[in-house]
């Protein structure tokens, strides 16, 4: 968008599909600026996992811990990204410490294993600890990803994106450490954004969070409608993929997947 390239920020959320290491990935690109804000708690209703990015200059700015407390509210398990570490007087330790002092001491950083790794790990969970220390079990990479999804262990990376330095870390850390959720098989979405091409369509962007999303498919607000609201019926014209400003179209989107959906004119974000 000609705003965010003249100010050098983002300003609308928007999507990105890839695949690292078999893994297929939805990033939504968020805003961060305090001004924007209102753009990003909207997509957090929608994430599996949160990427938050600190950066390694400035460290702990007035507004993360704003965003810190609304991920906490739609309970999104989070990784912690610590960007421009390439920048003279940048102090991993200091800044892990400060993380862990004005976000969460179960702050880790997981750029090295090792005893201190997996005791780091360890003290962040009271029953998994005593059996740490009783040495019942190792520490493996299974009870690590369930950690990660209860908000018990927020993983710490460092590097500089502009130098492509630590963002295979990060890519690797997300599939080792994430998961698929699971979802029922009745249809159900979650819109999370409302907007318009081009040419002036409305554009209902969601994620399915069950079942299956099918082209020229009827769909309803029964199951969200309260007390004395309109119920309505409206279908599902087109399925749209977006990466950045442009799109592939798709015959269905399954669980989990997000997407923009033309034809519906009476959603709304929520």
């Amino acid at each position: 968008d000609s705003q965010e390239r003249d100010r050098g920020i983002t300003i609308f959320s928007k999507q990105a599909e890839f695949t690292w290491r078999d893994m297929e990935v939805t990033l939504l690109d968020t805003p961060g600026h305090v001004d924007f804000s209102a753009e990003m708690e909207r997509t957090l209703r929608v994430l599996d996992y949160a990427v938050l990015v600190i950066s390694g200059a400035d460290g702990v700015q007035g507004h993360v811990p704003t965003l810190w407390r609304l991920l906490a509210r739609y309970q999104v398990p989070v990784f912690i990204f610590v960007n421009k570490m390439d920048q003279p007087g940048t102090d991993e330790a200091a800044l892990l410490t400060e993380l862990k002092s004005r976000l969460d001491e179960r702050c880790v950083a997981f750029g090295r294993r090792g005893e201190a790794f997996y005791e780091d790990i360890a003290v962040c969970d009271e029953a998994l600890l005593e059996r740490y220390l009783a040495a019942e079990e190792p520490i493996d990479d299974g009870t690590i990803t369930e950690l990660i999804a209860a908000r018990r262990v927020f993983p710490c990376l460092f590097g500089s994106a502009l130098k492509v330095d630590g963002v295979d870390g990060l890519l690797d850390a997300l599939a080792a450490y994430t998961r698929m959720p699971q979802y029922g098989e009745a249809f159900g979405a979650r819109v999370y954004k409302i907007s318009r091409d081009a040419a002036g369509n409305r554009l209902t962007h969601l994620k399915v969070t069950g079942g299956v999303l099918k082209v020229k498919m009827t769909v309803d607000n029964r199951a969200g409608a309260e007390a004395g609201e309109e119920v309505w019926e409206e279908k599902a014209d087109q399925i749209r993929i977006y990466g950045g400003a442009g799109y592939e179209t798709a015959d269905s989107m399954e669980a989990g997947g997000i997407c923009a959906v033309t034809g519906l004119k009476k959603t709304f974000v929520g």
